[in-house]
């Protein structure tokens, strides 16, 4: 057992009560909680797998609803996430009580990893495949480590565990903490090693522009001792004006540029399924495996030089990636109907967009790719990238756009180059209905949003096999 596995079980009967447990971080950390000892109960509004499937596997209660009642159950503290904020019925109840509440964020930090070899990856894009590429390798390196990524990988039952061994893997978030924190999360988590993806405008709901992101980016930066590792992406042009904000810990540089430390070599015909890793220019591994695109090389460089940093040798690494089975939601594969392929995405950014219907392209050649989109995060709600959307989707053979009352912003005219390739729905069902009779015999339907989309994949499916 770990120094911070025996302090929470000392303190095994205390009472944690998580508000907006049905997060996938939040989720994850109710699951951590447990394993160490304490007794774990939350609430939330809605809860839907897969942290819905998690929660009731751990047997932990679960409250519909922000209801100042449920403060009845006098918790000893009060985990609150980020969706709360001040007028909630729940929020002032605790707070005109006095009753003591933290952060998730901060609450992980104080009890599980102030003891912990944290290995923290952060940036706009990649950050949960690339955490859950890390610890697989640490598992299969057999050092057990704890994680808490922002999704459910293949190779584990969960998004989350204490882990047994030093090091402890985090998808590290640059959203705000909590409704009385608003630094990024991952200022809270203090890693040794921490990986640097990329950095682009997000989240425009909280950051004003790129430069409050670069300064998050940069607080981050300032927790990494001198004796821990920085992983940078060598292409990234704002992380490189990131650590010129200031850097005291050694780093390397992966990309595929020739100055990079870790670089791969793509086997010509592989459509990225093979691959060469390098270290300084000498060849130390190779991967060979189902991902798609160049994007997933570059998180498997990153992976595999974080992994490094920890101990664990690259052709060993390169060997776990070999059976990585990839993460939910990342390209996912929901279903074959009629040769007809649906696949699912959480790619709502352009350049996430553009990134993975690049992978999908070079996979498939010259079948028809349908691309399904959904702006649902708070930042396409904004209109931000609304000028980059076009040019991201203009891969696809034809694009289908939920358009619901009340975006805030005319999405037909800001997609107007794509033509008559585009198709808008107001209505989840009417979508499915028209892709439905527009799909033929080997396209590929890939699917994008980072939400549930109103179950179109399993409609979309379902109408597939009833033509069948």
């Amino acid at each position: 057992m770990t120094e911070s596995e025996h302090a929470a079980t000392r303190e095994g009967t205390m009472h944690v009560h998580i508000l907006g447990i049905g997060g996938t971080f939040m989720g994850g950390v109710a699951a951590i909680a447990q394993a160490a000892g304490f007794r774990v109960t939350g609430s939330d509004l809605n809860v839907y797998p897969p942290m819905s499937t998690q929660l009731a596997a751990l047997g932990i209660d679960v409250i519909q609803g922000y209801g100042a009642d449920q403060l009845e159950l006098e918790p000893d503290i009060v985990v609150v996430g980020n969706a709360l904020s001040r007028g909630s019925p729940v929020i002032e109840a605790m707070l005109d009580l006095g009753m003591p509440y933290t952060s998730g964020p901060q609450w992980l930090a104080e009890q599980v990893l102030h003891s912990r070899h944290v290995l923290a990856v952060a940036g706009t894009h990649g950050k949960t495949t690339t955490a859950s590429m890390l610890a697989w390798i640490m598992e299969r390196a057999g050092l057990a480590p704890g994680f808490l990524i922002g999704g459910v990988a293949g190779n584990f039952p969960s998004s989350a565990r204490l882990g047994r061994g030093a090091c402890f893997v985090i998808e590290a978030d640059e959203y705000d903490t909590a409704f009385f924190d608003k630094r990024a999360k991952f200022v809270h988590y203090r890693p040794r090693t921490a990986v640097l993806n990329n950095l682009e405008y997000d989240h425009a709901d909280i950051y004003e522009d790129v430069a409050a992101i670069r300064r998050q980016f940069n607080q981050l930066l300032r927790t990494v001792p001198a004796a821990g590792r920085l992983i940078v992406n060598g292409n990234d042009a704002e992380l490189a004006a990131t650590l010129a904000l200031g850097c005291w810990t050694p780093r390397e540089s992966f990309g595929s540029a020739s100055h990079c430390d870790w670089s791969a070599r793509i086997a010509p015909g592989s459509a990225n399924g093979r691959f060469e890793v390098r270290l300084r220019g000498e060849a130390v591994a190779e991967v060979e495996w189902p991902l798609l695109g160049t994007h997933n090389v570059m998180n498997a460089l990153a992976a595999i030089a974080a992994a490094h940093h920890a101990g664990v040798a690259p052709a060993q690494a390169a060997q776990a990636l070999n059976d990585f089975l990839g993460v939910r939601r990342r390209m996912e594969v929901r279903g074959v109907v009629g040769q007809v392929t649906v696949y699912d995405d959480f790619a709502h950014h352009p350049t996430a967009i553009a990134t993975t219907l690049a992978g999908l392209r070079e996979r498939v050649g010259d079948a028809r790719i349908l691309a399904v989109l959904e702006p649902r995060s708070n930042t396409m709600k904004l209109g931000v990238h609304r000028e980059e959307l076009a040019p991201a989707l203009a891969p696809a053979d034809l694009i289908w756009f939920f358009n619901p009352p009340g975006l805030g912003w005319d999405l037909a005219d800001a997609v107007a180059a794509l033509g008559k390739r585009a198709h808008f729905a107001a209505d989840v069902d009417a979508l499915a209905q028209d892709l439905a009779a527009q799909c033929r015999a080997g396209d590929h339907v890939l699917i994008m949003s980072n939400g549930g989309f109103g179950g179109l994949h399993e409609k979309l499916l379902a109408l597939l096999r009833a033509r069948t």
